[in-house]
């Protein structure tokens, strides 16, 4: 299976970020890790290996990015209000930096923007607000309002709210979401939500699937048993869902 590492400095970002990918060829696949994690995790977990066949047979290239949640959501000493700039600063990385990047190595334009645990949350928050980006976006053991605490998740804002908080959880823009175009566009993509019945996060993908079919925006969510909120699971998820 290729492999290639690289890391370059982000002006956006003010510091080096690093990336694994693995493929030569197919549909891009930009892999968000979960929760604080880093780009090499899901090789880690055997997540990728799940995906040999699928990389090595060029049907998809799979870009693993690395995260900024230490700096923003997750960040103990920021403020709410910098936090969430901070992860503004991350998705303009991801749209500035990487897309651009992917752009130019892989001549295939089919993008699939994927996530597992906050990495869910990134991928789906990307692609329901840059509508024409990606045409598939799989959200594995996702959480879309982090604004809310939910179980033993905290509100990772602190009660703090203003209109970046509201226009980067899904569950606060999507239901007053009423420019026909963007919602056109957000038809176009397809939707993917996997959760486990017994995670603590499922009535969250359940409001999300049900307001995106509000707005007449197809999605599919996908129960599993128990929790499923872990890497063995999600090795399956990848099989299935990318």
């Amino acid at each position: 299976m290729n492999r290639e590492y690289t890391r370059w400095y982000s002006p956006v970002l003010q510091r080096n970020m690093e990336m694994l990918i693995f493929g030569y060829s197919g549909a891009s696949v930009l892999f968000f890790p979960a929760r604080m994690g880093r780009f090499y995790d899901y090789e880690n977990w055997r997540v990728i290996e799940s995906l040999r066949h699928k990389i090595e047979n060029g049907y998809i290239q799979v870009y693993c990015v690395d995260s900024c949640d230490t700096e923003s959501f997750y960040s103990s000493w920021f403020h709410p209000s910098v936090k969430i700039l901070r992860h503004i600063q991350y998705e303009q990385y991801i749209l500035e930096e990487v897309v651009p990047y992917i752009d130019i190595k892989n001549p295939n334009s089919f993008k699939i923007a994927a996530g597992c645990s906050l990495g869910a949350y990134h991928a789906v928050n990307i692609s329901l607000r840059h509508p024409g980006i990606f045409n598939k976006v799989v959200g594995m053991s996702g959480r879309y309002d982090l604004a809310t605490k939910i179980g033993h998740y905290e509100d990772l804002l602190e009660g703090y709210w203003d209109e970046n908080v509201y226009f980067n959880m899904p569950l606060q823009y999507i239901p007053n979401l009423t420019d026909e175009s963007k919602l056109e566009m957000l038809r176009q993509l397809c939707i993917v939500l996997a959760v486990g019945k017994e995670d603590v996060l499922l009535d969250n993908n359940y409001t999300l699937s049900h307001l995106l079919t509000e707005k007449g925006i197809n999605n599919s969510l996908y129960l599993w048993d128990n929790e499923a909120h872990q890497a063995r699971a999600w090795r399956q998820m990848v099989i299935n869902y990318l």
